[in-house]
C-alpha cells in the first residue's frame, strides 16, 4: 500500500540536505493502517449494484439566500457540502482514514515537512473543465484570504505551496504533526475560473460550477432547492463512490421550525425524518401511516462519539467571568425532572467533551495525568486532582432546594446576595440579569424549567428567539450572554482543538465560550505536540477533559446513543451499516415498495 522512497535536497528544495524518508500512498490513516487495500472495489457497507432513481423529499429549517457553504455572511443552502469534492475522502467504518477522490495518490515526508497531492487526470468540474493543481492552490489561498479568520491562523505552518504541471501540488510545512498534515486532505477544490469573480466570505447568489455528485436543478431562495444526480459525474465509478448517491433527485423544502416540518412529514410531504424530539418520539407517531405499515419507526444503536451540548456561557461577559457563578447556575438545571417530564426518560446526561470515547475523564487522574497537570497546579480548580466531575444530580421530583442552597452559597462566595428577591452584586448593586439567545422554539421549551429555577435564586434569564441569520451573525461575533449550542464530537483529541479553546483563536466562532485560559492553552498545545504518541495522547486528552469540565464553560445537557429515524417504506438499504454513520447515503428507492405506498 505504501512505497518508500528516499529523496534529498535535489528533490525537495525546501528540506535539509539530509535524506528524508518519503512515502507514496493511495490511502492514509491518522492512526494505524487503512482497512481497505489499494485495489478495493467498494466500501463494505454499500451495495455496489444499488439501483439509481427516484426522488428523495427532505426538509430544512429556517431559510437560505446563498449557495456558499463557506461564507461568513448569509444563510447557506442545505446540502451545499455535496457540491464540491475534496482531495481525499474518509470511509464511514473507520475514524480518520482517507482514500482517493480528486487526488489519486499522495507523496509525503515522514517528518511531515511536505505533502504532495497527485490529482486524478479524469477529475472534472460540472462544466467539463479539468480539476487542476492550480485550482488546489487557488482554493487554499482563497480560504486564507477570504475564509473564516481561523483558517489562515491554523495554517500558519504551511510555508509554501508549489504547483508542478496540471496534476501535482506540494505543500511545504514547518512544525506540522500528522493531524495538522492530514487536515489538508479533506480540502474542497474550487474552480478558479468561476470563483475568481466571487468573494468566498460573501453570499453566493448564482448557481456555481461544482465538482461533486449533485447539480442544482431548481430553487427558490428561502423556500426550496432541488438537486439532481449528475449522471456524468466524473467519480461515479471510483471505489469511494460506488453504491452511494442513489437518488435521481434530492428536494429540500424549507419550514419555519421543526414543529411545522414534523407535521409535514406526518402528512406525507417528507420521506425521511431524523429530528424527533423525545416527546415526538414517544407520542407523535400515533398516526395511520404507522398503524398501516406505510411508515417505519426505528431505533438503531451506534458507537459514534457524541457532541457536547449545553447552555454555553460567554465568559467574557462580566456576569459570567467567575467560574463559581457558572458552577452555581448548573445547580438550577434539573436534568432528572426534565428527563422524566419532558424527555420521557430517554436521554443520558452528558459529562465529557469526549463523550463516547476512551478520552472521557471518568476516573481520578492517573500518574501520567498528574505529571501533565503538575505545571498548572495553581491555575486549575483543586478538585481536578481529587474528584471526578459530575453534573449536579436531583431526584426527579422537582424539589431541588438542596441544589439551590448550594448555588446560593457559591454565588455568595462570588460576591452576590439576594435583596428584595433579586440577586444583586454586593460591590455594585447590579442585578443578575442575562439573555439566552436561541433561534429554535424547541430550545425555548427546554429552557423554561431552567428559567423558573433561576427565578428562585433571584436571577432573571430572558429567552430571546431570533431568526437564524441574526443568530448566526451574533454567534460569530460572540454577541450573546448564553446560547444553547454544542461542541462537535471529538473521536480523539486533535491539534484542531486549538481553534476551539486556545487563546490565540479567541476570535474563532468555534471558541464559543470565549475562553482565554493559560492552563487550557498549555493542555491544547500539549495535545498538538503528542499527536504521534497514542499513549501520551490518552493522558493529555483526559487531562484537558477534566480541566474544561471543572472550569464550567457550559451547563452540560444530554445525548442519546441511538439513531431515531422514521421513514415511509419506499427504501431499501445494504445489509451492513457503517460503524460511524447511519449510512443513509447508501440507501436507495425500491420501485415496488414506492408503488405499494400509493395503492
Amino acid at each position: 500500500m505504501k512505497t518508500l522512497l528516499f529523496a534529498g535536497l535535489l528533490l525537495m528544495p525546501l528540506l535539509s540536505a539530509a535524506e528524508v524518508n518519503v512515502i507514496e500512498a493511495q490511502s492514509i490513516a491518522l492512526r494505524g493502517e487503512p482497512k481497505y487495500a489499494d485495489d478495493f472495489t467498494h466500501f463494505d457497507y454499500v451495495n455496489p449494484d444499488a439501483p439509481k432513481g427516484g426522488v428523495l423529499r427532505n426538509e430544512a429549517i429556517g431559510t437560505f439566500d446563498s449557495f456558499n457553504r463557506y461564507g461568513q455572511r448569509g444563510d447557506s443552502v442545505v446540502g451545499a457540502d455535496a457540491l464540491f469534492d475534496t482531495l481525499m475522502v474518509s470511509s464511514s467504518d473507520e475514524l480518520d482514514v482517507y482514500y482517493p477522490l480528486i487526488a489519486e495518490r499522495i507523496r509525503y515526508a515522514d517528518d511531515y515537512s511536505f505533502l504532495t497531492f497527485i490529482l486524478n487526470p479524469a477529475a472534472r468540474y460540472s462544466d467539463g473543465k479539468q480539476i487542476t493543481a492550480s485550482d488546489v492552490l487557488f482554493t487554499f489561498e482563497k480560504f486564507k484570504a477570504e475564509g473564516v479568520p481561523q483558517f489562515a491562523k491554523y495554517y500558519e505552518f504551511i510555508k509554501n505551496v508549489e504547483v508542478k504541471g496540471d496534476l501535482e501540488v506540494t505543500f511545504y510545512m514547518e512544525g506540522a504533526d500528522r493531524e495538522k498534515f492530514l487536515s489538508l486532505i479533506d480540502l474542497p477544490v474550487f474552480p478558479e475560473h468561476f470563483w475568481k469573480d466571487h468573494n468566498l466570505s460573501e453570499p453566493l447568489k448564482v448557481v456555481p460550477v461544482v465538482s461533486g455528485p449533485l447539480l442544482i436543478k431548481d430553487f427558490k431562495f428561502g423556500q426550496y432547492i432541488v438537486y439532481e444526480r449528475n449522471k456524468d459525474y466524473w467519480a461515479k465509478d471510483l471505489p469511494v463512490m460506488k453504491g452511494q448517491v442513489n437518488f435521481d433527485e434530492y428536494r429540500y423544502d424549507y419550514y419555519r421550525d421543526q414543529t411545522v416540518a414534523f407535521e409535514a412529514f406526518k402528512a406525507g410531504d417528507i420521506d425521511f425524518w431524523d429530528r424527533s424530539t423525545a416527546k415526538d418520539w414517544a407520542t407523535g407517531y400515533n398516526i395511520p401511516a404507522i398503524k398501516d405499515g406505510r411508515m417505519i419507526k426505528e431505533e438503531i444503536a451506534h458507537e459514534i462519539p457524541q457532541n457536547t451540548t449545553g447552555f454555553i456561557f460567554n465568559t467574557k461577559r462580566k456576569i459570567f467571568s467567575d467560574p463559581r457563578v457558572r458552577e452555581a447556575l448548573a445547580y438550577a438545571m434539573d436534568f432528572e425532572w426534565m428527563n422524566k417530564n419532558l424527555f420521557y426518560d430517554s436521554y443520558i446526561r452528558t459529562n465529557s467533551y469526549f463523550q463516547n470515547t476512551q478520552y472521557m475523564a471518568r476516573e481520578l487522574p492517573s500518574e501520567e495525568e498528574l505529571a501533565i497537570l503538575a505545571p498548572i497546579k495553581d491555575k486549575v480548580d483543586p478538585r481536578v486532582f481529587t474528584e471526578v466531575y459530575n453534573p449536579p444530580v436531583n431526584d426527579g421530583s422537582g424539589n431541588i432546594r438542596g441544589s439551590l442552597r448550594t448555588a446560593l452559597r457559591l454565588l455568595k462566595e462570588a460576591g452576590w446576595e439576594v435583596k428584595d428577591k433579586k440577586l444583586t452584586s454586593v460591590a455594585t448593586g447590579e442585578l443578575f440579569e442575562f439573555e439566552l439567545m436561541t433561534y429554535s422554539p424547541v430550545t425555548e421549551r427546554i429552557a423554561i424549567p431552567f428559567q423558573e429555577n433561576l427565578k428562585k435564586l433571584g436571577i432573571d434569564m430572558s429567552i430571546r428567539q431570533v431568526d437564524t441569520s441574526q443568530f448566526v451573525n451574533r454567534w460569530h461575533e460572540h454577541d450573546f450572554d448564553m446560547v444553547s449550542q454544542r461542541y462537535s464530537a471529538n473521536p480523539h483529541p486533535s491539534s484542531s482543538l486549538r481553534i476551539v479553546w486556545h487563546s490565540n483563536f479567541i476570535d474563532s466562532s468555534y471558541n464559543q465560550a470565549n475562553v482565554t485560559d493559560q492552563a487550557v492553552d498549555y493542555l491544547v498545545d500539549g495535545i498538538a505536540e503528542h499527536q504521534s504518541d497514542d499513549d501520551a495522547l490518552l493522558h493529555w486528552g483526559r487531562a484537558l477533559d477534566r480541566v474544561l469540565l471543572w472550569n464550567h464553560y457550559l451547563i452540560p445537557q444530554w445525548h442519546y446513543n441511538k439513531f431515531r429515524i422514521a421513514y415511509y417504506d419506499k427504501f431499501s438499504r445494504p445489509d451492513v451499516r457503517p460503524k460511524y454513520s447511519l449510512g443513509f447515503d447508501t440507501w436507495w428507492i425500491d420501485p415496488e415498495k414506492e408503488a405499494a405506498l400509493t395503492q
